[in-house]
């Protein structure tokens, strides 16, 4: 059974990439990038990397998996991985995904991040805390589900969508800068985003961790 605290942990892992696999998945997504030619059309758009880049990160994270079930005990799996690609300008505002249909099967409960490649400037990845009810949904987990009762959901909420814009809500922000190699993984009922980039990039490869 899920537990609430799951979709609402962090947990990083250092050193998730040694220095020669993350020097490995930088040639095999150059590669990709120079072969397709593809752009993102907005800052939040993913690319599926080449299988091999699947491969990699799939072994490192099954190597990582009993640290990570410290904080996710329910979690066994993660989705296909999609490569982000940030820009001088480029930011993500604050969103909050949460766990989709409770009755499907696996569940999301929160949602992986690596950091390929940092910004000189700006680009910083935060999480949003705050008390505000109107996140939240009325209904509660029903006894016989996947979630502890009790369970509570969060709306899924976008800069454009959802009960409440979250830039007025108070609230307080947590800047994380991992150091390099490093994984992080928060609950999907958690708010984030990505500050605007100032000067150089933000590389990032992004799954859901699975229940």
């Amino acid at each position: 059974m899920i537990h609430m605290t799951e979709t609402l942990a962090v947990q990083t892992v250092e050193g998730f990439l040694t220095p020669e696999e993350t020097a490995d998945l930088t040639k095999l997504l150059d590669d990709h990038l120079a072969s397709t030619g593809w752009v993102p059309a907005r800052p939040s758009e993913g690319l599926v990397p080449p299988p091999a880049a699947h491969a990699l990160l799939d072994h490192a994270f099954r190597r990582a998996l009993p640290v990570l079930c410290r904080a996710f005990p329910s979690a066994v799996g993660v989705d296909p991985w999609l490569y982000h690609d940030l820009k001088p300008g480029n930011g993500i505002r604050p969103h909050v995904h949460g766990l989709g249909d409770p009755g499907a099967s696996p569940q999301r409960i929160a949602r992986v991040a690596f950091d390929l490649q940092d910004a000189e400037e700006g680009g910083e990845f935060y999480l949003d805390t705050c008390s505000a009810d109107a996140l939240w949904s009325d209904t509660p987990a029903p006894a016989d589900g996947a979630y502890a009762p009790g369970t509570r959901f969060v709306h899924e909420i976008t800069a454009r969508t959802g009960p409440v814009r979250l830039a007025d809500v108070p609230h307080t922000r947590w800047t994380c800068s991992p150091p390099p190699g490093a994984l992080v993984v928060y609950g999907a009922q958690l708010v984030h985003g990505v500050r605007p980039v100032v000067a150089g990039r933000v590389r990032k490869l992004i799954t859901n961790l699975l229940a």
